[in-house]
């Protein structure tokens, strides 16, 4: 994600990469509303509570906030947490498909972004955590924070 020039981040989860695992990771496309697109480049969405699922051969995102556009009539407006088809190739929808019901893995966004000019939502197939590993998670990242401050001091 990161190697494009062109790619403006709009909202990480932070909450997934703590509390799960990420095993695999995909990019997808996302079918919205022209209001949805106002909100987002707004900065107006939440991703905490959300997730993707298989449903009727496709995979749509379920739970994510988007603020409704204040300038839009009520005819225009659009759902705040309406399900959001996921733009994926069958291939990718068989195997995640596979990976969620087979395997119990959890399907979650990690990242929203724009990447030339196209909403792009970039999954993660994840395993969740238990206590011991969130604590390992924390204790990683302390630690690394550290000897970031202590590299910086010394230079």
């Amino acid at each position: 994600m990161n190697d494009d020039k062109h790619i403006k981040l709009v909202l990480r989860n932070k909450r997934a990469y703590y509390e799960y695992e990420i095993v695999e990771k995909f990019e997808a496309g996302i079918s919205l509303h022209g209001t949805e697109v106002k909100s987002i480049r707004a900065g107006k969405l939440n991703m905490g509570d959300s997730y993707a699922r298989p449903r009727n051969g496709s995979i749509s995102l379920l739970n994510l906030h988007i603020s409704p556009w204040e300038t839009a009539n009520d005819y225009d407006q659009h759902d705040p947490t309406r399900p959001r088809l996921l733009l994926l190739h069958k291939k990718e929808i068989r195997k995640l498909t596979h990976e969620i019901e087979a395997k119990g893995y959890t399907l979650l966004p990690l990242s929203l972004y724009f990447k030339a000019g196209k909403l792009k939502v970039e999954l993660g197939l994840a395993k969740g955590k238990n206590v011991h590993d969130k604590r390992q998670t924390s204790l990683k990242r302390d630690a690394k924070r550290e000897m970031e401050r202590a590299r910086k001091l010394s230079h």
